[in-house]
């Protein structure tokens, strides 16, 4: 009896942690697109028309090396590059948005730390 109690407080552990995976992304972590930096938004707005992107690597494959974002495939997240002034090279501010390809983004999140952290963009 005693390990059968362990097997099911592990399998309620597991189901658990699973489910609170998929809040990670709760309102408390979304941030509203007129609330981004207006480089930001100006970027956003590139994405949405599909470029021209002012940076060559804009549009590449983003790993979620961090796991910061919801687990995907590779290849379904993309970064942009935000622009910053202060900076002379890319700077560490970014928009990963992730979707099939050839398809709208299904959502885009903005990070000002290097991929650190992230809140996904409330349009």
């Amino acid at each position: 009896m005693f390990p059968k109690i362990i097997r099911i407080f592990f399998v309620a552990l597991v189901l658990i942690t699973g489910c609170l995976g998929a809040f990670a992304f709760s309102n408390a972590n979304e941030i509203a697109l007129p609330a981004l930096p207006q480089p930001a938004q100006r970027t956003y707005a590139l994405i949405q028309r599909g470029g021209p992107f002012p940076y060559e690597k804009d549009g590449a494959t983003f790993g979620n090396y961090e796991r910061q974002l919801p687990q995907q495939k590779r290849g379904y997240y993309r970064e942009f590059t935000v622009k910053t002034s202060a900076s002379r090279n890319r700077g560490a501010i970014r928009i990963v948005c992730g979707g099939l390809k050839n398809k709208p983004f299904d959502a885009c999140y903005y990070t000002d730390n290097h991929y650190a952290t992230f809140k996904k963009i409330a349009p």
